[in-house]
């Protein structure tokens, strides 16, 4: 029979300790105080939590119940008045059927038969020998399976293991100069609860505008419910002893230029503050959604891109890339910096509803950067690369000429913006049929216009070292 058909009921005992709340009642209210949590990007979190505690001059053994089931214990700080730590232990075995059971293997426990014909009951005292897969238990002389049979039956259990806890439990001890209630606070920090920015952006494409929504999600696996507590958010990548993220680590790559415009915005170091207007419950096994972004008609365009790689060429025509390009600029953008996080583009079809027309992350965006966000692969519009000639020249020297063949099958001119990678060492371009410009020190861009129903031909020479 498995554990979690088991009913068990069970007979509490309450520990000799100056108890914040009785860890035991597994029906009890929350034992928080006044929360505060501060939640950052990486999943981890600050918790804060003052509480009203009754205490003996000298030692007192301190319970604190419904912490986080992922508290990190070493980072656990307790302040108040007069108070010292002496030590300090952490209980995460959770009260369950599978866990009662599995504590009862050599201890006796009372099974409860229930006659389904008669609705009487019959009592045996039993002897729990192993519940490996299933209970075996010594009922007399003789030895029982319980099996998953359908059966109406019950254990009942005498007491709960002393390690066993209704909920996450930290037992401080502490030493009081002073009795009475005193005012405490507990900290520490915990992970898997965090939060991310989602966007909602519905472009339109004859406005040259969009409407960009913005959406604090917040996630709790911490194993525990933070019950009305004042929430703050810090948007940025806090140092976590894992070193910072190496320069081959891939970004989203939508940001063009970053921004150098300031905001208002509250700051703490170097990371920005997003505080919830309100006190909110964060449940465990929950997401929450709060808005802290919202506007109407910022300019936005619709263009197309191709990046090649250096020497690259396609044996056939590859996609473009659907390209959309903003700003979060105060005047003639977004007015905001962005948290990292997913822009889902949505656009409307010919009856005016909106559709989903990709997605893709930004990182953390100052105000005042040039967005290019790739929403996904043009249908119609097709870029194919040819090396068209590649010899020595001098010493340690190569021309290269380069072929960029851009095809439109839609009904209407666009613009394609070619972008040739690699451009390392004293690249020099000798010869274009198009004048492009260079970006950076690797990179040069060249805005291709491409008739309605037509193909054009870019040509580019280069002279490198090799």
């Amino acid at each position: 029979m498995r554990h979690a058909r088991l009913l068990p009921l069970l007979a509490t005992l309450l520990p000799a300790a100056v108890l914040a709340q009785d860890s035991n009642d597994p029906t009890g209210g929350t034992a928080q105080g006044d929360l505060a949590v501060t939640i950052y990007n990486n999943g981890q979190s600050l918790v804060q939590d003052d509480r009203q505690l009754s205490l003996n001059v000298g030692r007192n053994r301190i319970e604190f119940p419904d912490v986080s089931a992922r508290i990190r214990p070493e980072t656990v700080n307790l302040s108040g008045p007069g108070l010292s730590i002496v030590e300090q232990n952490f209980d995460y075995d959770l009260l369950s059927p599978d866990k009662l059971m599995d504590k009862a293997v050599g201890q006796e426990v009372t099974l409860v038969r229930t006659n389904p014909a008669t609705g009487t009951e019959t009592r045996e005292r039993a002897k729990v020998l192993a519940a490996n897969g299933g209970i075996v238990l010594q009922i007399g002389n003789r030895i029982e399976v319980l099996r998953d049979d359908g059966l109406p039956v019950r254990v009942v259990f005498d007491r709960v293991p002393p390690n066993l806890r209704a909920r996450p439990t930290l037992s401080v001890t502490v030493e009081a100069a002073r009795g009475g209630t005193t005012p405490v606070r507990l900290s520490y920090l915990t992970p898997n609860l965090g939060w991310t920015a989602d966007y909602v952006a519905l472009f339109d494409a004859a406005k040259g505008a969009m409407d960009m929504q913005g959406w604090v999600t917040l996630t709790n696996n911490s194993g525990t419910s933070f019950t009305s507590a004042k929430t703050l958010l810090v948007a940025g990548d806090p140092a976590s002893g894992e070193g910072r993220r190496n320069w081959w680590t891939p970004s989203s790559g939508a940001m063009d230029q970053a921004g150098t415009e300031s905001s208002g915005r509250e700051r703490l170091g170097d990371y920005y503050l997003y505080p919830l207007p309100q006190r909110t419950t964060i449940a465990n096994a929950q997401q929450k959604q709060v808005s802290f972004l919202d506007v109407k008609g910022a300019p936005a365009r619709a263009t197309y891109e191709y990046v090649n790689g250096w020497l690259g060429s396609s044996p056939e025509p590859m996609s473009a890339s659907s390209v959309l390009k903003f700003s979060t600029s105060k005047q003639g953008g977004l007015g905001d910096q962005l948290p990292a996080g997913t822009i889902r583009v949505y656009m409307r079809d010919a009856r005016g509803d909106p559709q989903f027309i990709g997605e893709n992350r930004i990182d953390h965006t100052p105000m005042g950067s040039s967005m290019a966000l790739r929403t996904g692969e043009a249908f119609d519009v097709k870029v194919r690369t040819t090396v068209d000639q590649r010899s020595r020249k001098g010493d340690r020297r190569w021309e290269t000429r380069m072929r960029y063949t851009i095809s439109n099958a839609r009904p209407e001119a666009v613009t394609v913006d070619i972008a040739q990678q690699g451009l390392w060492g004293d690249t020099r371009v000798t010869a274009q049929s198009l004048e492009g410009r260079r970006v950076s020190a690797d990179r040069m861009e060249w805005s291709v216009p491409v008739p309605a129903n037509g193909s054009v031909d870019l040509t580019v020479t280069f002279d490198s070292r090799y």
